[in-house]
């Protein structure tokens, strides 16, 4: 098990930071490409164990995918109809978004295939999306009735429909309208609070039949899909961890540059500003995702509430804001965040446990957790569970830290943000003494 020790310090952040590039963008811009007709290229696609999950799936279907250099991904298009069955099944790993995503795409293919991950994304719920599919006309098998992974999926004539996403899901969400892309007739969403719209972003500029109209959006068959050049984003769920501690961390002063600032990613910036935190943002380009720049300085936060209408805007830096309130003069309360515990794993237990051990004082509710302040963590050994935004958001409390900590299997950070350690290191200030750890050892704890 892969551990890390970081030492006793308080610690302030500053200077600049890129963040790897968009997870959920990177994930998208893999299956649009391998979609479209013609050649697609990204610049600052994220190299991570999620997204490259992604990229071997649709090698295993037949798409063409090449790299001349870090960052950069060339898909050569298979087009609507050109994904060809694999030969063996497709492992995702722990990647939700591919699992889910895929299957709205395979629900429109003539073939059979059968999506398998590890024993984490294996455990959770796909009812949500292969249950509409199934409605569409697409055959899904899998535990408990389709419910769990692995799920054998065939493909074939599709319908639209119409569906309520009460989950105000992205992944349900965007597995329905990549189906529609295949079925005879509109597919029509409604959002009564909405989720990121990445994949509405992406319809759009590759030349789908999609349309806004109100509180719906829907999407009708489409034979050509466009390939697309674009620069992905810096991710702002990575850069988050380092935004709440700069926020959190009186003294500190960040710049997070070319971020993705697009309206349905931003929610935790309300949320921190809220708490009184100095942050200044700025978009410096609109296409094909607002990004731009970011502007921290640090000081002592106060307790807030975040409720159910908040959350689809801010699902993934929960874990973060956990960390930030932990420290907060006063209560926070979160509400309505019962996803949570369907995730990599259950972060609301995970966050509870994990700061309790750091002394901070908090309650674990069914929908989130009610937290009040205290000064200065302490310091201890906390566990992941195998969690990457759960072990970044503890290791973002060193930096209010009275002892030593010790962070139990870190490993996981590579599915999402596999340079986290080595830019805290980089972006701390007033270090006593060098962060030791034990990363690419293994033993046994």
């Amino acid at each position: 098990m892969q551990t890390i020790v970081l030492p006793q310090e308080t610690d302030v952040l500053k200077g600049s930071f890129l963040p790897p590039g968009d997870k959920s963008i990177s994930h998208r811009a893999v299956m649009f490409g391998a979609l479209s007709e013609g050649t697609s290229f990204y610049s600052h696609f994220l190299e991570a164990e999620d997204c490259l999950h992604t990229v071997r799936a649709f090698q295993s279907l037949g798409v063409s995918m090449e790299s001349e250099n870090a960052g950069e991904l060339r898909i050569k298009g298979a087009g609507m109809n050109g994904l060809k069955a694999p030969e063996k099944e497709l492992y995702l790993g722990n990647s939700g978004t591919t699992m889910r995503l895929m299957l709205g795409i395979l629900a429109g293919q003539r073939f059979q295939a059968v999506l398998s991950g590890d024993p984490s994304l294996s455990s959770r719920p796909m009812g949500r999306v292969t249950r509409p599919l199934k409605q569409m006309g697409a055959q899904i098998k899998g535990r408990d009735h389709g419910n769990f992974a692995p799920l054998t999926i065939r493909g074939g004539r599709l319908r639209g429909i119409d569906f309520e996403n009460d989950l105000a899901s992205a992944q349900v969400k965007s597995a329905i309208l990549l189906a529609g892309l295949f079925a005879e007739g509109p597919t029509r969403i409604k959002e009564w609070i909405p989720s990121r719209d990445h994949t509405e972003r992406f319809l759009e500029g590759a030349g789908a039949s999609f349309r806004r109209e109100g509180e719906w959006i829907s999407v009708e068959r489409t034979e050509r899909l466009q390939a697309l050049e674009a620069e992905i984003p810096g991710d702002i769920s990575a850069a988050a961890f380092f935004i709440a501690g700069a926020a959190m961390t009186p003294g500190s002063e960040l710049t997070v540059e070319k971020v993705c600032l697009n309206p349905t990613r931003t929610g935790f910036l309300e949320v921190l500003k809220k708490m009184g935190a100095s942050i200044q943002s700025a978009v410096t380009q609109e296409v094909p995702e607002p990004f731009g720049t970011i502007h921290i300085r640090g000081g002592r936060l106060r307790g807030t509430r975040i409720t159910k209408k908040e959350i689809p805007s801010l699902i993934d830096e929960l874990p973060i804001l956990m960390t930030a309130a932990a420290l907060a003069e006063g209560e926070s309360l979160i509400s309505g965040a019962e996803e949570l515990r369907v995730k990599e794993t259950d972060r609301i237990h995970s966050m509870v446990t994990g700061l309790k051990t750091l002394g901070a004082n908090i309650e674990e509710l069914p929908d989130g957790c009610l937290i009040r302040g205290v000064e200065r963590f302490r310091g201890g050994r906390v566990r992941s569970f195998g969690d990457h935004r759960t072990a970044m958001s503890l290791a973002i409390a060193t930096l209010m830290m009275k002892d030593e900590l010790t962070i139990e299997d870190i490993a996981c950070v590579a599915t999402s943000f596999p340079s986290f350690f080595d830019e805290f290191r980089r972006l701390k200030q007033k270090i006593k003494k060098r962060i030791s750890s034990n990363e690419g050892k293994s033993r046994n704890m």
